[in-house]
């Protein structure tokens, strides 16, 4: 038998924890993030956001919030970009790490759409422009492995 998730109107609410940090790059991805769930039925009524500083405050809410079993899915969105010291290495290791963990802890789909890119440009192209919006993405990805989850009853 094969199992898969589908993209049709999944039951319960949705969260999406947003940095503010690069936000002229975070706000597209959550703009798109609204705007996938808008186009699959999911009210707005249905999806709460959470800002937090920057992309390395993201996990912890991210596990608080899977934790209240309140969501079905947890969204989070940030964008690291490599400067000139080893600061990108250890907040997109600790970004990446903390929202996987979330996710594995807590058994609820905890998606990461956290941008890590090496220059602006590639950055702005994820967020909307040539390479698609990675909020977007992220947002289909939720409702996925919310519809898989409950095929498989977990």
């Amino acid at each position: 038998m094969l199992y898969e998730g589908d993209f049709h109107t999944p039951a319960g609410r949705f969260a999406i924890v947003a940095a503010r940090f690069n936000a002229f790059i975070v706000d597209p991805l959550l703009a798109g993030a609204q705007d996938a769930f808008a186009r699959h039925g999911v009210t707005v009524e249905r999806v709460d956001v959470i800002r937090v500083p920057g992309s390395f405050e993201v996990p912890l809410i991210a596990q608080k919030l899977a934790d209240s079993q309140k969501y079905a899915a947890v969204i989070c969105l940030g964008c690291i970009i490599r400067g000139e010291t080893d600061h990108y290495d250890h907040v997109a290791g600790a970004a990446t790490n903390g929202v996987l963990n979330a996710g594995l802890k807590t058994g609820i789909p905890v998606i990461y759409g956290v941008l890590t890119c090496e220059t602006l440009e590639q950055a702005i192209h994820r967020a909307g422009a040539k390479a698609g919006n990675k909020g977007f993405e992220a947002a289909v990805t939720a409702i996925e492995m919310v519809n898989l989850l409950t095929k498989l009853g977990t």
